[in-house]
């Protein structure tokens, strides 16, 4: 890279933030996230001058979860725009969770006087960011010279999307920021980088092994993975399953790769076929602590896995994969499809009748629960009377997030279309449901609905401010039972004092999003629910639908309470 003299006074002029918007613009880049501030306020304006556009947050982690949904429905890296040291440090946990899930996201951060930061000298906001980000990111860069930032943008944007997807971080230093430089001469150091996300292409050895492997199952099993929904392999990866007509159960972000009323589906069936299966093939699925490790007594101890991911170290890390598949999904699937010419692969009538009969005692007492008509509403009964309505609305996005909201909601509402389901994904982190709507609505330009438990959405509640002031079409249902799970919990500490799960049930979140402009809702029936629900999602305004559900429903931790200790002393 050439470098830029500097200027004579009758030069064309321009400065370090005009040339990395102008090389965000190279890229490709339409919109970022985030909370301005010093140094990067202009910035911002630059870039929404230019024609990128800016979406102001409340708060640097919720941009920062808006961005990596752009991320993953895109397979573009989103962009978190933050000021210095403590903006940068609220940004920093929405990089990291990127980082864990797999998500294009980079994080662009202004960053205080060098000189001054390496001697420990006390400037304002003064951190060593780049070093403090190494640990969360897959890559980490910082740029100091103004002939430098089309190429840190560029390796910014490969790190990104290329192989695993993960988060970047990028430090952009005031000075950098401020140079003055000549115009003509910065242009030409402009590009962005050919083919940043090449494919990786699988061994046919590895190929003929899995496919092998396979067909020689007796009872197959497929489980599919957010890997496999970001892929965008849909079509192949739907004719792959039903050519070979082996059960699958989606992950709850790859829901909807294939419609959850699917006749393969095997989800209300999970336990007995992961307790029988012989082979199972992982589509972009970690056997981390999601599936129980693959170990365990939820696990046939006998069981023989193929794994197909473009990381090859990801193999081997809980249980011995017998045929690793390294490479992209889509080349991988691809493969697999066209192996099946000369290794057929077919699962039995046996274990797909057996599969099948056990999925109906299961979808039998998910009728009973979800046809509750006791008052208040528990989860189940609230979240049938959302079906009712969703079950409309097949290419509705869907966000999610809580504990038994979250377990109850994934196994009640069906998806129908690849990518349309959000939620905490591989963490498990709670406050991400208003970043992903914000991030969701402005990328698809679709509605969204936010399925919030009352202590997940008090993570991010201020974000109802943004989508009221972009008037961005989410409806975003809370379910308040009052408490962290539920508020039966008593204070134990004879001073009166609330439980540690305690929250307000009484509390009228609705009348937050009535004091932004938004369509408040308060609702305590099913068909009060439905209702608003259909009210909400036909407007295509911002909506918050305040719904009271019985304040003892909810189990401690939801679904994963075995994670989660007890003291012998605990009432």
């Amino acid at each position: 890279m050439a470098t830029i003299q500097n200027p004579t006074p009758d030069t064309n002029l321009t400065d370090g933030m005009h040339i990395v918007v102008d090389a965000l613009k190279k890229n490709g880049i339409e919109t970022m996230y985030g909370v301005v501030g010093i140094p990067i306020t202009d910035l911002a304006r630059h870039a929404q001058e230019a024609g990128i556009r800016f979406i102001g947050c409340r708060h640097e982690q919720s941009a920062g979860y808006a961005a990596q949904a752009a991320g993953f429905l895109t397979k573009k890296p989103g962009i978190l725009l933050t000021v210095s040291a403590p903006g940068f440090l609220n940004g920093l946990t929405s990089l990291a969770n990127a980082t864990t899930n797999g998500f294009p996201m980079i994080q662009i951060s202004g960053s205080s006087d060098r000189a001054i930061i390496d001697l420990q000298q006390g400037d304002y906001e003064g951190l060593d960011q780049m070093s403090i980000a190494k640990p969360f990111a897959k890559a980490s860069y910082r740029i100091n010279k103004p002939e430098d930032i089309a190429t840190g943008i560029a390796r910014a944007i490969r790190a990104a999307i290329s192989g695993r997807p993960g988060g970047v971080y990028l430090d952009l230093t005031t000075a950098l920021l401020a140079s003055v430089v000549d115009k003509d001469a910065a242009d030409k150091t402009l590009f962005a980088p050919v083919d940043p996300s090449p494919a990786l292409i699988p061994s046919p050895e590895s190929i003929d092994r899995a496919m092998k492997l396979i067909a020689g199952a007796k009872k197959p099993l497929i489980i599919l993975g957010k890997g496999a929904a970001y892929a965008q392999a849909d079509d192949t990866i739907k004719e792959f399953i039903e050519k070979t007509n082996i059960p699958y159960i989606p992950m709850s972000m790859a829901k909807g790769l294939l419609p959850d009323n699917h006749p393969q589906s095997a989800a209300s069936a999970r336990g007995f076929v992961l307790e029988n299966a012989d082979v199972v093939v992982l589509m972009g699925a970690r056997l981390n602590w999601l599936l129980s490790h693959g170990k365990g007594k939820h696990w046939n101890p006998n069981v023989q896995f193929v794994q197909l991911d473009i990381d090859g170290m990801e193999f081997d890390s809980n249980r011995p994969i017998a045929a690793p598949v390294a490479g992209d999904i889509v080349s991988s699937i691809n493969a697999f499809v066209a192996g099946l010419a000369t290794t057929p692969i077919k699962a039995s009538d046996d274990w797909v009748k057996a599969v099948n009969d056990a999925k109906i005692p299961n979808d039998e007492k998910m009728k009973v629960k979800l046809n509750n008509t006791d008052l208040p509403m528990d989860y189940f009964s609230a979240l049938n009377a959302m079906k009712k309505v969703l079950d409309n609305y097949k290419d509705m996005y869907i966000i999610n997030e809580g504990a038994n909201t979250l377990d109850d909601g994934r196994n009640v509402i069906d998806m129908y279309k690849p990518r349309h389901r959000l939620d905490c994904g591989t963490w498990g982190v709670m406050g991400v449901g208003m970043g992903f709507a914000i991030g969701a609505a402005v990328t698809s330009g679709e509605s969204v609905v936010a399925i919030e438990g009352d202590s997940a959405f008090g993570f991010d509640g201020m974000e109802i401010e943004t989508i009221c002031r972009f008037k961005l079409p989410v409806t975003t249902v809370i379910f308040n039972n009052g408490g962290i799970y539920n508020d039966s919990h008593v204070d134990l500490s004879g001073r009166g004092d609330p439980s540690p799960t305690t929250l307000m049930a009484d509390a009228h979140y609705d009348k937050m999003i009535e004091a932004f402009g938004g369509v408040p809702y308060f609702v305590q029936t099913p068909e009060e629910l439905s209702k608003a629900l259909e009210e909400g999602i036909a407007s295509k305004k911002p909506t918050l639908i305040n719904v009271v559900i019985n304040r003892t429903c909810g189990t401690e931790s939801g679904h994963i309470g075995n994670l989660n200790p007890k003291v012998l002393s605990n009432k």
